[in-house]
């Protein structure tokens, strides 16, 4: 059995990253980021990455970090109010921006996930985000078609793991972690808490470790 556990963020992500990267980041806000891989990610180096993520960070915290190194390529986002250099980088068409509804954005992220290609929706049609997308009727009805979002790697964050990756999310933190958790082809998380294997209650664990590569013990700010 291959050892999932690593001492800091920055070894948990050794050989994982590589420029043109697409990186899923979980979290709602400031809740539940993975606010040590995020850091890990920027000191790597790694460029013209594309990050899904429900929002940008803010200045100076999350995300935002990345803005300001100018490692962020693209972002695919819902909000991305609060952050002044997004904004500016958007502006000056320094940075590319592919905006979602935010419960599009999770299903895509859960579809992904999930092996499905595609789905229908009725949110955004007739506005921006369904322009150039196929639409379908169904029972008098359209909706627009929407793909399923893959990335190369998976960073979240969870309250509790164990050695084998199992992890359990704390309210807030359950905002988007752990649909992008199954979403990566490598999935990365740091938690609050590491147990020993076979000390989570079966029945409470989200996310199940097959879908966890790394795992490591962090400590948070929570802003």
């Amino acid at each position: 059995m291959a050892n999932k556990v690593y001492a800091d963020a920055k070894s948990a992500l050794e050989g994982l990253t590589k420029n043109g990267m697409t990186v899923m980041s979980g979290g709602f806000g400031l809740c539940g980021i993975p606010e040590n891989l995020i850091i890990a990610l920027r000191d790597s180096g790694v460029q013209g990455i594309t990050v899904i993520s429900n929002n940008a960070g803010v200045d100076g915290w999350g995300l935002g970090l990345l803005l300001e190194s100018k490692q962020i390529k693209k972002m695919i986002s819902s909000y991305v109010g609060e952050n002044k250099e997004f904004a500016r980088q958007f502006l000056a068409k320094e940075l590319e921006l592919e905006f979602n509804p935010q419960g599009t954005l999770a299903e895509r992220c859960r579809a992904g996930g999930a092996g499905i290609a595609g789905f229908y929706t009725k949110t955004g049609v007739g506005t921006l985000v369904a322009e150039g997308k196929e639409t379908k009727v169904f029972n008098g009805e359209t909706f627009v078609l929407e793909t399923g979002l893959v990335a190369d790697l998976s960073i979240v964050k969870a309250w509790k793991g164990d050695k084998e990756g199992n992890l359990i999310y704390r309210e807030t933190a359950r905002n988007f972690n752990p649909m992008m958790a199954t979403a990566g082809k490598k999935c990365v998380a740091e938690v609050e808490i590491l147990v020993e294997t076979g000390q989570l209650d079966p029945d409470a664990i989200h996310t199940p470790g097959i879908f966890v590569d790394g795992i490591v013990e962090g400590n948070f700010e929570k802003r």
